[in-house]
């Protein structure tokens, strides 16, 4: 049992009084508050400092039996930027009980703080505080409370500073991220964590999170710029301070390419006419139909519980079979549905949310009111930080709460809900769950009181392309239910009354607009050819079977790049051979006949695998990732191409080699390959092809033809490292631009070397789907395009449109140019001159 004492005078408060949700919602552990009348800061217990910021706003110390306590003097105190604060010690300083650890000017702190309450808290995990001092006065160096118990061994060891045999390892970092730790990077850092026996806390703002939780880390509310201090204890803890760095650089890699697509919030185009409720694009379009309001009934839970064993074993019940039930449907949907469910999926397994649950159950609580009480938590925390982004993931844990609510109820979330024909959807706010359980086939639009452009409904609508408003407000209350309403959320409005001429015309505006993408759609079923008969394949770059009969939906003529990496990475072993062959077979099918280019693992460096020990690296864009990775660990390597070479029809799957720099390394493939040819009894040498993403592979690429097939363009990696610029980069992000001349005279060299070789040369990366870039990728010799499916029926189009002599000229007009930005300028003019280069 540790005592924790008064670490100064003031008024004693239970931490519900404290006026911030994280700490009042005991989220970084059970303890007391003090409104302080004096500004000394004394140590609550003996034991070490273990975090000490330089704004000096904070301090937790660790005891000699583990647990650690932490004193968050004030409430945003952290805004002071150390003013009015003075350390006293040191970070790894030992203490004694009552030793001073920090002055602070009360007066000045108290006018810059949003409170002085200062919380004191136990942030060790099973730490039970008994022995509370009752609301009232306190003085220095008396009993605050007790601890009981505290993190077992595994989860928190004890020991002491001279302990050599403990590795510890901390890093301060400032988050690049551009919006921050919201869901997608949270859930990244927390797969990451969970897959590692090392002790991660994350701390920022005078805050402190299991790296394990998603919901801890976006409650931390880490913004752009912000200072994040990753800490961990055990064995391998500098690797596991690594794996966090690598992470979040992954995190915003994905961010920076996952910006493309998403939807941006647009302000309405022109203040509303009289008829009209102005709100906010989330995605684009038109629409008219019939108002169908929906009303999200609450779920009932009774507060007494059946005692803990009970309680808890129902939750667990009711939270396996929500997670079989999302399981199952994970993949019947594109990748924005996999990634929202995965988000999901993070959140029902919490480690923070689950721990909260028990606090209540173990008061008596039943397993409906602890799951409520903990998601809502959780919820009032995100929704008191000041980032509209991470508000918007309330709506996730609502989603959350909702399935295990049902669960425990013995009932599911409803698969379908009926709509009428043409309906246009109207509710104060929308669950992704709920979005997903409406027949898209009748849902002509939605429109929301509420709700972000940025939540995960949106980046759902927006892949199911249904046009959508939000922002409306109260006024969307006074639509009638089942009235006719027209939805341009072009221009952010609803227009609520319209006449008949209004809605006849609103009707000719939807017709035509669909006969114009039935046109493209029905179009993009043929061959591509350009307007002088040049063959130019149209492929899709893959991640997943529903992604697969999306792309034969829209005119793919194959797959140009499907990224294997979705079945190696945030998992702690290798997927088996069988496993892989399912993966690529179900790709397979969906594809028919077309021809799948299966991309050989893209991992390490920026993608680390947890079961793949690759020691850090100071820059993972340049170290083992790619060919190199796989090359390094044979094994891998031998199983997914054996995988890759038993889909049937043999033949229709083509390999393709990533971030190849020499042609030994595709010696070295090519070499498993026959081995493989050879033990599988294979007849005819599998097609294979190098990605072309360095600069080295550019200037090289008649040798790299002598040793394979095709090659594959990768833009977006050859243009940042011919700019050496990482296209991750906030401030270089709008500068990595592939029409830059250095980057395309790398393209044609590359070409050129094919052409003479009599072999393709495609283009999987974004500049493909780029409009501007399409007649000069054509012109410089590219006879194969791989872009995302939806972007297919409009590239073919404008293939269509297209004359081979003209793009050759403009080609090299282009590559004598001086910048990106001279380049976009002359296909400008190209366009508007008919295809003039000149």
């Amino acid at each position: 049992m540790q005592k924790i004492i008064a670490p100064f005078d003031g008024w004693c408060a239970v931490l519900d009084e404290v006026p911030d949700e994280v700490f009042a919602g005991r989220m970084l552990g059970d303890g007391l508050a003090i409104d302080p009348t004096s500004g000394i800061v004394l140590a609550p217990c003996e034991g070490e400092i273990v975090t000490l910021p330089e704004s000096a706003h904070a301090v937790s110390i660790r005891g000699a039996d583990g647990l650690e306590v932490l004193i968050h003097i004030g409430i945003d105190t952290v805004r002071l930027g150390g003013k009015g604060f003075d350390a006293r010690v040191k970070p790894g300083a030992r203490v004694k009980a009552g030793e001073e650890l920090i002055r602070f000017d009360l007066d000045r702190v108290a006018r810059g703080a949003r409170s002085l309450m200062t919380p004191i808290v136990v942030i060790t995990d099973g730490a039970v505080v008994t022995n509370r001092r009752a609301s009232g006065a306190v003085r220095a160096g008396e009993l605050l409370f007790q601890v009981d118990g505290g993190a077992s061994p595994q989860a928190c060891p004890q020991r002491s500073a001279s302990d050599e045999s403990v590795s510890r390892a901390q890093r301060a970092v400032a988050v690049a991220l551009p919006q921050g730790l919201h869901a997608r990077p949270a859930a990244l850092l927390a797969r990451r964590a969970k897959g590692m026996a090392t002790l991660i806390t994350l701390r920022a703002h005078g805050r402190a999170s299991d790296a394990r939780s998603v919901v801890g880390i976006m409650a931390l509310g880490v913004r752009h710029g912000d200072e994040l201090l990753i800490q961990a204890e055990g064995e391998g803890a500098p690797q596991a301070v690594a794996q966090m760095l690598a992470a979040l650089e992954e995190a915003q890699r994905l961010d920076s390419a996952h910006a493309v697509s998403q939807p941006k919030p647009q302000v309405a185009a022109y203040a509303a006419r009289p008829g009209e409720i102005a709100g906010v694009c989330a995605v684009p379009g038109f629409a008219v139909g019939r108002a169908t309001r929906i009303e999200r009934r609450e779920i009932d839970v009774t507060e007494p519980g059946r005692g803990p064993v009970h309680e808890q074993g129902e939750l667990e019940r009711a939270r396996t079979n929500v997670r079989l039930r999302l399981e199952r449907v994970r993949n019947a949907g594109g990748a924005e549905r996999q990634e929202i469910i995965g988000a999901h999926l993070e959140f029902l397994d919490d480690p923070g949310l689950t721990a909260s649950a028990n606090e209540f159950i173990a008061n008596g609580k039943s397993a409906g009111f602890a799951w409520r009480g903990a998601t809502r938590r959780f919820i009032a925390a995100l929704e008191s930080l000041d980032d509209a982004r991470l508000r918007e993931r309330a709506d996730d844990l609502l989603d959350v709460e909702a399935h295990v609510l049902l669960a425990l109820a013995g009932e599911a979330r409803p698969m379908h809900l009926p709509l009428p024909e043409q309906a246009i959807l109207l509710a104060d706010d929308l669950l992704p769950s709920e979005l997903t359980a409406l027949d898209r086939r009748r849902l002509a639009a939605i429109a929301l009181s509420g709700g972000g452009a940025t939540s995960h409904v949106a980046i759902l609508a927006a892949a199911m392309e249904i046009p959508m408003l939000i922002g409306l407000g109260p006024e969307l209350r006074r639509v009638v239910d089942g009235s006719t309403v027209i939805v341009d959320a072009d221009n952010g409005t609803l227009h609520e009354a319209p006449d008949a001429a209004a809605v006849a015309e609103a009707h000719s505006m939807v017709a035509a607009r669909l006969a114009r993408s039935a046109a493209l759609r029905a179009a993009a079923v043929a061959e591509s050819r350009s307007s002088d008969g040049t063959r130019i394949e149209v492929f899709a770059n893959l991640g997943s079977t529903a992604d697969a009969l999306a792309a034969v939906e829209n005119g793919a003529e194959g797959c140009g790049l499907l990224r294997t990496e979705f079945l190696f990475i945030d998992r702690a072993t290798a997927p088996t051979e069988d496993e892989q062959l399912t993966a690529y077979q179900s790709i397979a099918n969906a594809l028919g006949r077309r021809p799948l280019i299966l991309r050989m693992m893209d991992v390490g460096g920026d993608k680390p695998l947890l079961y793949l020990p690759l020691p850090p690296e100071p820059n993972p864009a340049l170290g083992m990732r790619g060919v190199r990775t796989a090359l390094a660990h044979p094994d891998l390597m031998r199983t997914q191409l054996r995988a890759a070479m038993r889909v049937t029809p043999y033949g229709v799957v083509r390999l393709l080699i990533p971030m190849v720099s020499d042609v030994s390394e595709i010696i070295a493939v090519r070499k498993v390959i026959d081995e493989l040819t050879a033990e599988l009894n294979l007849q005819d040498r599998i097609s294979l092809g190098a990605m072309i993403e360095t600069p080295a592979a550019a200037l090289t690429a008649a040798a790299l033809l002598r040793e394979v097939d095709f090659l594959s363009i990768g833009s977006n990696d050859l243009t940042q490292y011919t700019l050496a610029m990482d296209r991750g980069h906030t401030d270089l992000a709008r500068r990595t631009d592939a029409l830059h001349p250095a980057v395309l005279q790398l393209i044609a060299a590359a070409a050129s070397q094919a052409k003479a070789a009599g072999k393709l040369v495609a283009v999987c990366g974004g500049v493909a789907a780029d409009h501007t870039a399409v007649p000069i990728l054509l012109g410089l010799g590219v006879r194969e395009l791989s872009v995302v499916p939806a972007a297919i029926p409009a590239l073919k189009s404008q293939i269509g449109s297209l004359r081979m002599a003209d793009c050759e000229e403009l080609a090299q007009s282009c590559l004598a140019l001086r910048s990106a930005a001279e380049v976009r300028s002359m296909v400008e003019r190209f366009a508007g001159e008919g295809g003039n280069a000149k």
